[in-house]
């Protein structure tokens, strides 16, 4: 169920809440960065309305990882380092939404609230910059390319993203149809799931289809290595704990009169447990194995492992969850998803917290979940979200929400 019937009450604004000019910015950016989507490492015009706006608002920043930017707000009190990340690229999905603002570039679309978190993060920018008198600590904002694939994380903190200056607790945003508008999530723990990929080629004997004595066929044997396969979350695999196993394509076979001598296979292994996670390509391997020499066949299967799972810090969590209840916000503790996150990366160098921002809405079509070329985005949740971020850069940065020693 991506949200509830219930509709929790307005959170109350914190102190330095946001003016609605900040929020209007926003929801200008939000849609101009909406009409011209751009696919992973390709933001060449989002990098630029980025560098545009941070320009505007006389906060120094860098390139990074080819398309990505580094921005840095330095508060004129002590304090902590704080890092706040928004990824910025799109899908390759036609846009079926009816925004106003809907996708001018054919077969690309921010299905995801990529551009909205990009905005919200400007917005953040804005109001701390305005603020520096009163901020402890510096503000490390961090727009990310590529986080649909093939990963931009990894890139920017390889190239120091969080060494100049040191970032010492990181968080992000993400859109959420599973919560209301008005709502955050935050969940101690593991939030998102490793997403790697398989991919698995079934060799036979091709023949013609009047005579199979003569041949190895491929497809039944493809067929019971699917239905095979899903033994390794219904029966090896803890009932408690998260596995999926799904095969997302499979392509063989030339007519309908000749048997195939070959079918491929590609699918995707989701697991929220580190020790799950590696003992999944052996189980993997066993049954593919088993089955294609039940049919006589060879298999041939290739892993790409992709982003680990995203953790979240416990304390750190437990710690912010607290302070935004004291701000006034809606806080939730939507269950993980087994969808993957390259801010991973970032969790894993240093304590890190992925926040849900509630966007459910039914009244303006905000229903549908990511990835889908439905999706819509309530843009009443984007001040929710810039005052987030805002209060995780003040909270951390003067001490009152702590920083966890790892």
């Amino acid at each position: 169920m991506w949200g509830s019937t219930r509709r929790p009450a307005k959170p109350k604004m914190m102190t330095a809440t946001i003016s609605p000019e900040t929020a209007e910015r926003a929801v200008a950016i939000r849609r101009e960065i909406h009409r011209h989507p751009e696919l992973g490492f390709e933001e060449h015009n989002t990098q630029a309305i980025v560098e545009r706006e941070l320009d505007a608002l006389g906060i120094e920043h860098r390139r990074i990882a080819a398309t990505g930017v580094v921005g840095i707000v330095r508060g004129a009190l002590p304090g902590h380092a704080t890092g706040l990340r928004a990824d910025m690229d799109a899908l390759p999905i036609t846009e079926d939404s009816g925004e106003d603002c809907a996708s001018e570039i054919p077969g690309k679309m921010h299905a995801c609230g990529h551009d909205s978190h990009t905005a919200m993060l400007l917005g953040a920018a804005r109001v701390l910059q305005e603020s520096r008198e009163t901020f402890h600590g510096t503000a490390v904002l961090l727009f990310q390319p590529a986080e649909e694939g093939p990963g931009g994380a990894q890139p920017m903190i390889d190239e120091g993203a969080l060494d100049d200056p040191r970032v010492e607790a990181v968080t992000m945003l993400h859109i959420d149809p599973r919560l209301e508008t008005g709502s955050i999530g935050i969940t101690p723990g593991p939030v998102n799931a490793a997403a790697d990929e398989f991919h698995l080629t079934i060799r036979g004997k091709g023949g013609h289809g009047a005579y199979p004595h003569k041949a190895i066929d491929v497809i039944p044997c493809a067929a019971a290595t699917i239905l095979a396969l899903q033994n390794i979350a219904a029966r090896e695999t803890d009932p408690l704990a998260s596995i999926v196993v799904t095969i997302g394509t499979i392509e063989g076979g030339y007519r309908n009169n000749v048997i195939a001598d070959r079918v491929k296979m590609t699918g995707t292994l989701r697991t929220h447990d580190p020790a799950i996670r590696d003992a999944a390509e052996g189980k993997l391997r066993r049954i593919v194995d088993g089955v294609a020499a039940a049919y006589g066949a060879h298999a041939q299967l290739d892993m790409i492992f992709g982003y680990p799972p995203v953790v979240n810090d416990a304390d750190l969590s437990e710690a912010f969850a607290s302070y935004a209840r004291e701000h006034g916000f809606v806080v939730e503790r939507p269950a993980p998803t087994m969808g993957g996150e390259d801010f991973a990366y970032f969790a894993q160098r240093v304590p890190g917290v992925m926040v849900r921002l509630g966007i459910y809405n039914e009244a303006v079509g905000s229903i549908h979940s990511g990835h889908s070329p439905q999706f819509r985005l309530d843009e009443g949740a984007i001040p929710t979200g810039i005052e987030t971020l805002v209060a995780f850069a003040r909270g951390v940065g003067d001490g009152s929400v702590a920083i966890p020693s790892r």
